[in-house]
């Protein structure tokens, strides 16, 4: 068994200060306002145009640009994501790769739940003998649940009726392809102090990020990081 720190990597490519993306979305939204005159060169009109559409709410416009993301997580937090219907998801899937060949390293990867527990409101708490602990039976688990699939693949059952013994924490790779005004929506529930601690794991340093590299589409929305 492999532990792994869960992970995101941003797949579609962005302009210097995401000033293209703007620009993209201002010569969109500028028809439904008849004022395509008023577009300069210089990007600075795209800024004040995106931000005015998302301060009077007039969000569609953000539907017409898209974003790419593969995030390393466990199942757990897999079936969070997609739940975000407006999107389009590629997933790794349990049905058909077979964690016992040598390309996968005969083993089962786990994601490391010892950053959850950081972010969990009421863990944080804990003394660290109690997390210890937590941590000890939770690894303890994880190699039980590897041996048990280990074990039906061996006997010959097929990977996707062996997959019903692998735990949440299994790692996963999901692709999340998204409009702007679903990133946003993700933003704001999935970066919430009350978000799971895991999926928080991801989502905010993502936000941190997109803050810096598409400002204004992502500007007005606030997290709290621990």
């Amino acid at each position: 068994m492999k532990t792994m720190q869960a992970s995101f990597e941003i797949l579609t490519p962005i302009s210097q200060g995401g000033l293209q993306e703007l620009q993209f979305i201002e010569r969109i939204g500028r028809v439904c306002y008849k004022s395509e005159g008023r577009i300069t060169p210089d990007g600075e009109s795209a800024k004040k145009f995106v931000k005015m559409l998302i301060d009077r709410g007039h969000e569609a416009m953000l539907e017409h640009s898209s974003l790419s993301v593969k995030f390393t997580v466990d199942r757990g937090v897999s079936h969070e994501i997609v739940r975000h219907r407006i999107a389009s998801f590629a997933q790794e899937s349990t049905r058909y790769v077979n964690y016992s060949l040598d390309k996968f390293g005969g083993e089962i990867n786990v994601i490391d739940l010892s950053n959850g527990i950081r972010l969990d409101n009421k863990m944080k708490e804990m003394d660290g003998e109690t997390i210890a602990a937590v941590l000890t039976v939770w690894k303890e688990a994880m190699e039980d649940a590897e041996r048990h699939y280990m074990k039906m693949l061996e006997l010959g059952a097929t990977p996707q009726i062996a997959r019903s013994v692998l735990p949440n924490s299994t790692k996963t790779e999901l692709t999340v392809t998204a409009n702007y005004r679903e990133w946003r929506n993700f933003f704001k529930l999935r970066t919430e102090k009350t978000a799971h601690p895991q999926m928080r794991e991801v989502a905010v340093p993502l936000l941190q990020i997109l803050k810096e590299r598409l400002p204004v589409v992502f500007d007005d929305i606030e997290m709290e990081m621990e």
